[in-house]
């Protein structure tokens, strides 16, 4: 792919019936489980992007037998009964946060040494509050860069409860106001441990949709878990992962840019296999459309949205469980007739890039008059004639990418740098856009 996609103005209201990939965060929980099963697994409707193959091929490190048929968006692995074949190993997660978060959990308890390896980028991501609770739990880890950050070696607590004799507890303490994704490292490798794991949760923050999506899967896979509303989750690791086939949903945080441009350019799109009820949180990013002034229809094929014929309305909204989507309401706000405020989403600076920044630096960069909140954003209507062309900076997010292109089918002159980030998650983004735009 070129270094720089140059967005085309587009000509024309949009009709159009789109196909996305198999969700990200749903491919790689369901990796991991059928890793851990007990049996062969085949996972259909898979997603297969830099994230995932990351996450395939540490499990081919690991010994794991995995048949993969990209053509066919199918996986086959078979699981070891949350036994890891290879007792010593090398894996390398790139930048995949799902891939770098689940596996160290498992690692850190099996009954092997490993060397987790990752990018710069993910290097640069917290996630102390998992390691303090990992070596609680038991594990060992020597930190070969910074402390609380990978790249690391581990010690698993079955290797290591086995030659000093130390007891597993039962229960632990986590932090989860940064990250869900250590809960759910935890609740996904739980039965590993062959019995009951209670997880406390000691931050203001303790659910999440990311964990609803872990709970719902670990019960398809026959794993029973239990909250309590004192903030107190339940893996009942002495149930085995067992399924012979898991079907993957579409991955609707890819949908909701195509819905976003009917929202903004008007015209109708369509999203194959999007229905209501899907697990994944961003389908509350459609609600806020449908506030913003788009109608929602569900048809045969999957979820029609029709943008407004009148324009959209501003909104303020808390965005804390859904939060990829923050960029995306951001990229459109300006075009709306009232103001936007994006709340509750400090954790963001955190991610690929401090994406609050990256909201706040490409707005401007295009004209338009945002301010930077403590927890979020405030974007202002743009006048007409205000906003122009520009170079995106995506900071190697896909996210950032993906957003900002939208602003360009209005705006004459907006190019992308580094468009290539989009292979993190969604590889052919801009070949449909291209597809659109012809």
């Amino acid at each position: 792919m070129a270094d720089i996609y140059q967005v085309p103005v587009l000509q024309k209201r949009l009709h159009e019936l789109i196909q996305v990939p198999g969700s990200k965060s749903e491919t790689n929980r369901a990796l991991l489980l059928a890793s851990l099963s007990d049996g062969p697994c085949l996972i259909k409707g898979a997603q297969f992007s830099d994230d995932s193959r990351h996450f395939l091929s540490c499990l081919q490190s690991l010994g794991f037998s995995v048949e993969i048929r990209e053509d066919a968006k199918e996986v086959q692995i078979r699981g070891e009964s949350g036994r890891i074949p290879a007792k010593t190993g090398e894996i390398h997660v790139g930048s995949a946060g799902t891939a770098a978060r689940f596996l160290t959990a498992m690692l850190a308890f099996s009954d092997g040494t490993y060397r987790i390896n990752c990018s710069d980028q993910m290097a640069g991501r917290p996630m102390k509050e998992l390691f303090v609770c990992l070596e609680q739990m038991g594990a060992v880890f020597t930190y070969l860069w910074e402390k609380y950050h990978l790249p690391v070696e581990v010690r698993g607590i079955f290797s290591e409860a086995m030659s000093a004799g130390k007891e597993i507890p039962d229960e632990i303490t986590l932090d989860i106001s940064r990250s869900t994704q250590y809960l759910s490292a935890l609740m996904l490798t739980a039965s590993m441990l062959k019995k009951t794991l209670t997880v406390k949760i000691s931050s203001e923050k303790k659910k999440g949709s990311y964990i609803e999506i872990t709970r719902r899967m670990l019960s398809e896979f026959g794993v029973r878990t239990d909250y309590s509303e004192d903030g107190a989750y339940q893996i009942f690791g002495e149930d085995t992962p067992s399924a012979a086939e898991y079907d993957v949903e579409p991955d609707v945080s890819g949908a909701c840019y195509f819905y976003a441009a009917a929202a903004l350019m008007g015209g109708e799109v369509t999203v194959k296999g999007v229905y209501p009820g899907l697990m994944q949180g961003d389908m509350r990013f459609l609600d806020i459309l449908k506030d913003m002034g788009c109608t929602l229809m569900e048809t045969p094929e999957g979820i029609k949205l029709t943008g407004p014929e009148g324009g959209l309305s501003g909104v303020d909204v808390m965005m804390n469980d859904f939060s990829d989507q923050a960029l995306t309401l951001a990229a459109i706000a300006p075009f709306a007739s009232s103001p936007t405020t994006i709340r509750g989403i400090a954790h963001i600076r955190d991610q690929e890039c401090d994406r609050i920044n990256a909201i706040a630096t490409n707005l401007r960069a295009l004209g338009a008059d945002v301010e930077e909140l403590e927890d979020g954003v405030r974007i202002n209507p743009a006048a007409p004639g205000q906003l122009h062309g520009a170079s995106i900076e995506t900071f190697g997010d896909h996210r950032v990418a993906m957003s900002f292109t939208l602003p360009g089918l209005i705006i004459p002159g907006v190019a992308i740098k580094d468009p290539g980030c989009c292979r993190k998650t969604f590889e052919n983004y801009f070949e449909i856009w291209d597809c659109i735009l012809r």
